[in-house]
Parts: structure tokens; C-alpha cells; sequence
């Protein structure tokens, strides 16, 4: 019960009025994700080779030379996001290429070093290495402080959202999907294990993140058609049906190794294909060489809602391994002239900004 004012003596002037109420000042978070992870062998063995140079890194592997140039952009974000694609190797096993992937152990702790705080872990090789591979990934990325999204070790822990919250206290909630797994069944038993692009079950967990606090949910998709920069009818249709819904504020997408283009759908921001992050595809296919960091800041509105207040993007572009060291770099206006295009692909969309290197 509220404590009673105490009474005002006989005579004594009137109590000030309330003071007037403070402005409104918003809250905002920024979100940056990128393309995806794709640890082919000569990307790890370039990291064994700068840790030879530098003498630094883990697990005989360093890839801070490789990121160094984009680190700032990551670590600039209230929520850095990743794309884990494909499972680690179990100890003592050896890192294996694709078509089946294992990737070093090592990338797990510099993932948390470049500044990531979660990291989508549902494509189509999350069971490269089975159940088992699933599992080890989760944990490593949770002993290093980064949250994994899409994938599952228990049912208990597929009920639990996962909403980050930001130093400003906005809870951000992560969803992720895949279309497939590549022929692998899911687990029997299991089933479970793995979130799969189906928009009931992705929506489903959007409105969970909401029930949990969440203030902004951010829907990932591992979905299209590899190198095509344009979005397949099924992608289009999933977007419609998410976008439709008030759970959702942004939908980011990765898959097909090469940037897709970036639009609004139902006023909602979809960024469809942000290509690679880093990878080592045929250099016949030039395109997979380049990939975009979505970068978008989310603004609250009086009634508590959040809508996006910027959206923006940084081209960016690495070597094959052949010319020297991978350097993952922001790219120049001149050098991004292909993802512009690409980015552009449905038409430019009003408010949408390229950021490109200096």
C-alpha cells in the first residue's frame, strides 16, 4: 500500500505543481551481421599461416589478420550476429573440407574475440558431423560467451528464446531457420534438434521471443539458391508470411554465397543473401569473393515499438588464397560497383545506404 502524504499545516502555501515530465528520449540498437562462415581448407590454412608469422591465436591458428580490417564494424554494434554454416571438429579430429565440414576448434574463441554475441548455427550443414557435431558447436560457442540460435541439444532449450539485451537494455530476440539439411535425416528422436524454415515454426518462435521481452526479433533464413542473386519464388513467399506478422522487424538471410538483394516487404527490411563472410569457392565465380555486412539501427517510438531508423550496409571483398594471406576488407565505391548491383537487384529501395571504405 502507498505510504500517506503528510498533511499540509493551515495556512502554508499550496505544494508545487508536478514538475513537467521529462522528454522522451529513445532507445536504439544497432544490428550488424554478415555473410557466411564458410571454413573451406585453404581459409584455416591461411590462418595457420599468419599464426606461424604472428606467433598468436589458438589451436595453431590465427584469424585476427584475416578480419582485421572489418573488426571495428563488428565490434561498433549493440548485437554482432554470425553465421556459423558449418559444425567443429570433435578433439583430435582432423578439420575436414567440403563437401562435409568440420571446422577447426580455434574458430570458436576467436569468434567471441572479433566481438560477435551470437551466431546462427541452422543451415545446411548443421549435421555435417551429426547430432554429436551440433552439440560440440553449441558448446563451444557457449564456453566462449556466444550465444548459438536455430539449433537445439535438449527440447527444454528449444523452448527458451534467445533474446540478448543491450547495455541501453533493449532485448533483442534472435530466430533462425534452415530450408534443408543436405540429405541428413534429422536425428531420430530428435527431431527437434534443428529449426527449419517453415514460417509456422518460425513465427511460432518469434512470438515465444516477444512473450520472453524481446523488443526487436530478428528473423535469420539459410534459403534460396546457390549463386543466384535472386531470390527464388519460395524465398519471396516465406518473406511475405513473416513479414506479415507484427513479431517480426527484420528478416536477414544467407545462403546462396553471393549478395542478394536488399528491400522492404510489407515495410519490413529484408535483406535477402548477404553472401560470404569469408569462403574459397571456384575463383571462376568471382562473386563469392564478395559479401555485405548489414548494419541497421532500430529506433523506439513512444508507444514502445521499435522500427528501423537506418538501414545501411558495407560492401566487402577478400583474395583467393593463391595471391597471398585472406584479407577480408571493406571494399571502395569503385570496387563494389557488382554488389551494388546485386544489392539493387529488385529495384533501389528509398532509405537504403551503402557505406564503402575510403
Amino acid at each position: 500500500m502507498a505510504a500517506a502524504s503528510p498533511a499540509r499545516p493551515a495556512g502554508s502555501p499550496a505544494a508545487d505543481p508536478d514538475p513537467t515530465p521529462a522528454p522522451f528520449e529513445p532507445r536504439t540498437v544497432r544490428i550488424v551481421m554478415g555473410g557466411d562462415l564458410l571454413w573451406h581448407n585453404t581459409v584455416w590454412q591461411s590462418a595457420q599461416r599468419d599464426h606461424a608469422t604472428t606467433g598468436r591465436g589458438r589451436g595453431g591458428h590465427d584469424f585476427d589478420p584475416m578480419f582485421r580490417a572489418v573488426r571495428p564494424l563488428v565490434r561498433a554494434a549493440d548485437v554482432a550476429l554470425c553465421h556459423e554454416e558449418v559444425p567443429f571438429a570433435a578433439p583430435g579430429q582432423a578439420p575436414q573440407n567440403f563437401p562435409v565440414f568440420a571446422a577447426p576448434p580455434a574458430i570458436a574463441p576467436w569468434i567471441a574475440s572479433m566481438g560477435f554475441d551470437a551466431c546462427t548455427t541452422a543451415s545446411n550443414h548443421t549435421l555435417d558431423q551429426g547430432y554429436d557435431g551440433l552439440v560440440r558447436t553449441a558448446d563451444l560457442l557457449d564456453r566462449h560467451g556466444v550465444r548459438h540460435v536455430g539449433t537445439f541439444r535438449s527440447r527444454a532449450e528449444r523452448r527458451q528464446p534467445v533474446v540478448l539485451t543491450t547495455d541501453a537494455g533493449v532485448r533483442v530476440g534472435i530466430v533462425a531457420g534452415t530450408y534443408g539439411l543436405n540429405g541428413f535425416p534429422l536425428p531420430e528422436g530428435r527431431e527437434w534438434s534443428v529449426s527449419m524454415a517453415d514460417p509456422r515454426n518460425l513465427l511460432a518462435q518469434a512470438r515465444a521471443a516477444r512473450r520472453a521481452g524481446a523488443d526487436v526479433v530478428v528473423v535469420h533464413l539459410h534459403h534460396g539458391v546457390e549463386y543466384s542473386h535472386q531470390p527464388t519464388p519460395e524465398q519471396a513467399a516465406l518473406v511475405e508470411r513473416l513479414t506479415r506478422s507484427p513479431a517480426v522487424d527484420l528478416v536477414l538471410g544467407e545462403h546462396a554465397h553471393v549478395v542478394q538483394p536488399v528491400t522492404r516487404v510489407n515495410g519490413t527490411w529484408v535483406f535477402f543473401g548477404m553472401g560470404n563472410l569469408v569462403g574459397q569457392q571456384e575463383t571462376t565465380r568471382p562473386a563469392t569473393y564478395e559479401g555485405i555486412l548489414a548494419d541497421v539501427t532500430l529506433v523506439e517510438r513512444r508507444d514502445g515499438r521499435f522500427r528501423v531508423g537506418r538501414a545501411a550496409y558495407h560492401p566487402i571483398g577478400w583474395n583467393h588464397v593463391s595471391t597471398g594471406p585472406i584479407r577480408v576488407r571493406p571494399l571502395t565505391r569503385t570496387e563494389a560497383r557488382s554488389v551494388v548491383a546485386a544489392v539493387e537487384g529488385l529495384g533501389r529501395t528509398p532509405g537504403l545506404r551503402a557505406i564503402y571504405a575510403r
